[in-house]
């Protein structure tokens, strides 16, 4: 199952999400009916107690839908988790974030927010968030101290593909709506709570109300644990696959999965009514549920499936020894010798020239699409290694992370460039237009462009922090500087575009989450703008060899049709009333249109590191993150 395929599923997921609710709904409404029914023998008691529970339940989703508006950062913090700076120094923190950065970037997509649950010494971790601009992965304290390096990646690359695959989402959206049906039984056990300390004898009636309320909550409580079941168990399968998929080893996954089962705090969680709320969401069982409420596969079926030979009675073993001496992540990372990867000698090897010619296909791109694999890791490590130290700390500092950005979109025509720094000053001050001028000149030209958009992933979680009238104020300089004159060229186009649109999402992340619809026949003039563009990007100066790239992929994306390659008369300025209606694709015409933007960019089947990285950012405007690596055999 590829990207595109995991997002239909999702979607349908979705939906079946919504139809497992609405039967839960009916179910509490009906056992309400009854009761009412049976103690009033009336009929308007029963109607008006019918709409007195849907208005219970409605109201209770909604209210835990709004206060997750905010986010994967906002369940985070809802945790307890503590937020991990982008300059710690901790080692732990330090090797964490290092493991999601690469990450990250390997999978084209924007560093997530970090936390660590840190009064939580069970092996754990989830990540939340309604798409990718939002996310959030959180660990707990017992990971972080108990695995070493390969395990600790294997973790996160588990919760990468639940962040890639749209499980995220689906899981957040549970949350509100079970939140909903479980209301009456939350109600009751309140009412008690609070009557047992009353103790008054008038109290009675609605001690006796409150517990019917637990009664029939309990149906609620019974099809909240049914539908997060049915959601998560398969999904963590998927996830543990598209884990080892990503690493190519299952040692890392593997050894996780083992110190969860041989150490006694195992991967509960100590907040029990949190645990069970999130409890789809979480890499091992955060509480002690099983059978047909069981969140999560047995511990040693996943164990299995990594390695086919594992015996149940070895974790027996690794208990007894591990009761004695509890393993220590970091001292194995130095007896294995992973210690090393954050450390490398010698520095990482030369990247691709500029104009170096990657040899690819439409379904070799397509297939690649959010499916990152050991060698796009291992790029990742080389583009953020290869990256100067002083970009790498600049990017992870507050300060430094605007001016970074604008100075990378700055033009290199003298004439342009000073009415950008016209712009930026009178929207962000002329403080911040001179950083930017000074980073450029000491720091940015002849940047690699392979290395773009690693440095953008890493300044991105800083510049998500900043105030929001300053990201407005931010968000106002791009569009300005883009649109300084009509000469821009379609890489600092897209890039700008980027930037706005991930600053945007992060700001008012359940506002833009949605699964696309849309069929590629609506579109059919957006195809055409969009391959035009990048068909004139990728043959500048030779009208004829766009022309063919641009029939190239408008025969594979709109075989039927006949629509004359125009250039676009605005220029790359056309292209912004085409993202939002190609967005909104449903996930198979999405497939079809990356496979014809890899026409349009070559149709010798050949694209330079520049053109791969201009591909690569109109995916990821398309929400189809590609992976760091193109030339895959």
């Amino acid at each position: 199952m590829n990207f595109f395929e995991h997002q239909a599923a999702a979607r349908r997921g979705s939906g079946r999400l919504v139809l497992l609710f609405a039967a839960a709904v009916v179910a509490i409404v009906l056992a309400v009916d009854l009761v009412t029914l049976v103690l009033t023998g009336s009929v308007g008691a029963t109607v008006a107690a019918t709409f007195a529970t849907l208005a219970v339940i409605g109201l209770g989703s909604l209210y835990r839908i709004a206060s997750l508006r905010g986010g994967g950062a906002v369940v985070a913090a809802q945790m307890g988790g503590t937020f991990v700076p982008e300059d710690t120094r901790d080692p732990s923190l330090r090797r964490l974030r290092n493991v999601v950065e690469e990450i990250a970037i390997a999978s084209g997509v924007p560093v997530p927010a970090l936390f660590v649950l840190e009064n939580e010494a069970g092996i754990n971790a989830f990540a939340a968030g309604y798409g990718t601009s939002d996310a959030a992965i959180a660990v707990t304290r017992g990971a972080l101290d108990r695995l070493n390096r390969d395990e600790l990646q294997g973790v996160i690359a588990h919760e990468f593909s639940h962040v890639l695959n749209g499980d995220m989402r689906l899981n957040i959206r549970l949350i509100g709506l079970l939140f909903g049906i479980l209301m009456l039984s939350l109600i009751g056990q309140r009412i008690l709570v609070y009557g047992r300390l009353g103790r008054s004898r008038d109290a009675t009636p609605l001690l006796v109300a409150a517990l019917v309320a637990m009664v029939v909550g309990s149906i609620g409580v019974f099809f909240g644990r049914m539908i997060k079941a049915g959601v998560s168990r398969q999904r963590e399968y998927l996830a543990d696959a598209s884990a080892v998929q990503f690493t190519r080893q299952t040692r890392g996954l593997a050894g996780a999965l083992k110190k969860i089962g041989g150490l006694q705090s195992g991967s509960a969680l100590q907040d029990r009514a949190d645990a069970e709320e999130v409890s789809h969401m979480l890499f091992g069982p955060g509480a002690a549920l099983s059978g047909l409420f069981a969140t999560h596969p047995p511990l040693v079926e996943r164990i299995r499936r990594l390695e086919p030979t594992f015996d149940a009675s070895q974790l027996q073993q690794l208990q007894a020894r591990w009761k004695m001496a509890p393993p220590d992540g970091l001292a194995e990372d130095v007896a294995l010798g992973l210690a090393a990867r954050d450390a490398q000698a010698g520095g990482p090897p030369p990247l691709p020239p500029a104009d170096a010619q990657l040899v690819v296909t439409p379904p070799m791109v397509a297939g690649q699409v959010a499916t990152p694999a050991e060698d796009d890791y291992q790029r990742a490590h080389d583009l953020v290694e290869g990256l100067p130290p002083e970009l790498r700390e600049l990017a992870r500092q507050r300060g430094a992370a605007m001016p970074l950005l604008l100075g990378m979109l700055l033009d290199a025509d003298p004439a342009v460039a000073a009415r950008q720094r016209t712009e930026i000053a009178a929207r962000c001050g002329a403080e911040l237009a001179q950083q930017a001028f000074d980073l450029r000149d000491l720091h940015l030209r002849g940047l690699h462009p392979s290395l773009r958009l690693p440095l953008a992933s890493l300044a991105f979680p800083v510049l998500r922090q900043r105030p929001r009238p300053e990201l407005d104020a931010f968000l106002d300089a791009i569009e300005a500087m883009v649109h300084a004159d009509g000469r821009v060229s379609v890489f600092e186009y897209c890039l700008s575009k980027l930037l706005q649109v991930q600053v945007r999402e992060a700001l008012d992340p359940s506002r833009h989450a949605r699964f696309g619809r849309s069929k590629a026949p609506g579109v059919r003039q957006e195809f055409a703008t969009l391959l035009a563009a990048v068909a004139e990007a990728g043959h500048p100066g030779k009208p004829m060899d766009a022309q063919r790239a641009y029939l190239a992929g408008l025969q594979r994306v709109l075989p039927r049709d006949h629509l004359p390659y125009t250039p676009p008369a605005e220029g790359v300025r056309a292209l912004d009333a085409v993202w939002e209606p190609l967005d909104a694709l449903a996930p198979p015409a999405k497939q079809v249109l990356v496979e014809a933007l890899v026409d349009a960019v070559s149709h010798d089947r050949r694209v330079s590191v520049a053109e791969a990285e201009l591909l690569r950012t109109v995916c990821a405007l398309l929400h189809c993150p590609l992976p760091a690596m193109l030339e895959r055999a």
